[in-house]
């Protein structure tokens, strides 16, 4: 008898999609769900005017657990989509057995990009955006990544995903949640309510990624990968599996240890 799969949703960050390197084949244990956020991809923008924020993201994090997975699921996000998990994870406890953060923000500092480019003109952005998307092996070497032709093929779907005006709006929606009180409190509540939290870096970026003492200390453990940085996935996709692979089926599922979020 086979084991059973465990399900896991994948956030991806401002630069969105996640499913690029094929994480289906290097988790064949675990029932991986990698979907464009709205805005990304294949997902429309929401079609009312209203703006994309973290909090509607999270919303629809959480119909997508509700209707798609169905099961108490973990949720691992990338970068921005770290706190969307966290948001996600507090809107639906009940279905949500733990949250892995890679590099996930948690404060302003984590935001150092956004930061960079909320304040710009619609138009001065979409000019570096253009730029960014003609250009991947640029934009690889400015993480420090070499231009393998399997990274330069990556990279261009990457850039390719998302529109100046998703990258643009969300940027701003960064800034404005994470840098609000209320943001943090909120993540310090999920905490305090004993959802297990998971922390994954790379090792040449983990050093700039702003964890409150009070999270590290209330995480299960933390895994830096060597070698790689920020875009780890891109980087070294099967050991980036490997690391998620050990976290996730190595804790006991809530279907054996009972749902103890289901009423937090």
């Amino acid at each position: 008898m086979g084991t059973p799969e465990v399900p896991l949703g994948v956030i991806h960050g401002r630069l969105g999609l996640v499913h690029f390197f094929g994480p289906h084949a290097l988790l064949p244990r675990i029932d991986v769900h990698a979907p464009d956020l709205p805005g990304y991809g294949s997902e429309p923008w929401p079609g009312n005017g209203d703006a994309l924020t973290l909090e509607g993201q999270a919303g629809w994090v959480a119909d997508y657990l509700r209707t798609r997975i169905g099961r108490p699921a973990w949720l691992l996000g990338h970068s921005v989509g770290g706190a969307v998990a966290m948001l996600a994870a507090r809107m639906a406890p009940e279905l949500t057995q733990a949250v892995i953060s890679v590099e996930g923000n948690f404060t302003l500092d984590d935001a150092f990009w956004c930061r960079r480019i909320a304040p710009m003109r619609d138009d001065e952005w979409a000019a570096e955006h253009a730029r960014m998307q003609s250009d991947p092996r640029t934009w690889l070497a400015n993480g420090g990544i070499e231009p393998t032709p399997r990274r330069l093929e990556w990279a261009q779907v990457i850039l390719q995903n998302q529109s100046a005006a998703t990258v643009h709006a969300m940027a701003k929606a960064v800034v404005q949640e994470t840098g609000d009180p209320a943001y943090l409190a909120a993540v310090r509540d999920v905490l305090d309510r004993g959802m297990p939290l998971h922390l994954l870096a790379g090792e040449r970026s983990c050093s700039g990624w702003d964890v409150p003492a009070w999270a590290r200390s209330a995480a299960a453990g933390m895994v830096v990968l060597p070698g790689v940085g920020h875009m780890m996935m891109l980087e070294a996709p099967e050991r980036f599996c490997e690391a998620v692979s050990s976290m996730v089926l190595a804790a006991p599922s809530q279907a054996d240890s009972g749902n103890r979020f289901a009423s937090a």
